[in-house]
């Protein structure tokens, strides 16, 4: 990649900024390590474990109609962990100290998450655009019928959900 010395700068300003962030990793949503800056940790699982996480994320997201996935954020015992949307094919992942001011950790995390994510999608565009063309290959023919396109998906409300009471629920407190 080549933007891994300007991402890696970024990571420094981050912990510069939030000086209770003990690790801080760029990663690919497949989970492959980007860049990282994590002590202590090894930066493979980490970037493993994020795809996974952001991959039930989106799930999720999209399940409940909250639409694109932006960041997410686990709480330990110890501190925690947060990721964020860097551009198209990206992930920042950080790891915080469980003292750290998590509004300052969501509001420097978003804006380092913005700035990785320009970075990462230049490269990707400059990489593709100085790759050698692929020699044209022979026309396929055409089918009789092209097939249909696939359908576009729309969301819809999902109805609220209506629970039901027995008339024979009993509760009880004791006084």
């Amino acid at each position: 990649m080549a933007a891994e010395a300007e991402v890696m700068d970024e990571l420094r300003r981050l912990r510069a900024r939030v000086p209770q962030l003990t690790g801080a990793l760029a990663a690919s949503v497949d989970g492959l390590v980007l860049v990282q800056d994590t002590p202590g940790i090894e930066p493979e699982t980490v970037a493993a474990l994020t795809a996974t996480a952001l991959s039930v994320a989106v799930r999720m997201a999209d399940a409940t109609g909250q639409g694109d996935f932006r960041e997410l954020l686990i709480r330990g015992v110890y501190g925690y962990v947060a990721t964020y949307a860097a551009g198209r094919t990206a992930v920042l992942t950080l790891l915080a100290q469980d003292r750290v001011n998590v509004g300052r950790l969501h509001l420097e995390g978003r804006r380092a998450g913005l700035r990785i994510g320009e970075l990462v999608d230049a490269a990707a565009e400059a990489e593709q655009a100085s790759a050698p063309a692929k020699p044209a290959a022979a026309p396929e023919p055409t089918p009789a019928a092209a097939p249909e396109p696939m359908p576009t998906r729309t969301r819809t409300p999902r109805a609220p959900r209506t629970t039901t009471t027995t008339p024979n629920a009993r509760t009880t407190t004791e006084n």
